[in-house]
């Protein structure tokens, strides 16, 4: 066993999830359904480095936040899965993430799911719970549950098919187009 510095619930939260990348890695499996070592490494917005990723794993598996199993089609790969405790931590990240809109200036895509989580409150945050457990702890799916994921997936790629348009419409020089400016 290892010795706490402190008996504080916020010190030993940041002992397991306080560094920069461990949460970041329990977001990805948990909002892009990334499961695989090679999509967390090469989807990773902030571009994770190989040997922090395996370190991070690794941490995450041992402090029971993710767990891993052999891939079935692949003895080699591992697929990993959240856990109760890192599907506890939605409230968490829906309320960083609010906090983060109000405070640090984020990206339109980026951001639009933790607006929807914010808007949706305690119900979603139930629902994306419940959700989580059926992919990734095999519970039963509710009849007529809501499909989270796939509603902050659908709003996240309608903001990126619409960034994508706008893009389109400027010339090179940033500015739009128009009969006088082409």
């Amino acid at each position: 066993m290892t010795m706490q510095r402190s008996g504080c619930p916020i010190t030993l939260t940041l002992e397991v999830i306080g560094d920069r990348w461990s949460l970041i890695v329990i977001r990805d499996v948990m909002f892009g359904n990334r499961r695989h070592f090679r999509e967390l490494l090469q989807q990773s917005e902030e571009g994770i480095a190989s040997n922090i990723l395996a370190d991070r794993l690794k941490r995450l598996v041992a402090c029971d936040l993710l767990s891993r199993r052999d891939d079935p089609t692949h003895k080699q790969k591992g697929v990993y899965s959240l856990t109760e405790a890192s599907i506890q931590l939605v409230p968490l990240l829906a309320m960083m993430g609010a906090w983060g809109r109000r405070h640090r200036p984020v990206s339109e895509d980026l951001s639009i799911r933790a607006e929807l989580l914010e808007k949706g409150g305690p119900p979603l945050w139930e629902d994306f719970m419940a959700e989580l457990r059926v992919i990734h702890l095999g519970a039963a799916r509710e009849p007529n549950a809501r499909d989270v994921l796939a509603d902050l997936t659908a709003a996240y790629l309608a903001v990126k098919a619409r960034m994508a348009e706008d893009a389109a419409i400027l010339n090179p020089s940033g500015t739009p187009s128009s009969p006088a400016n082409p």
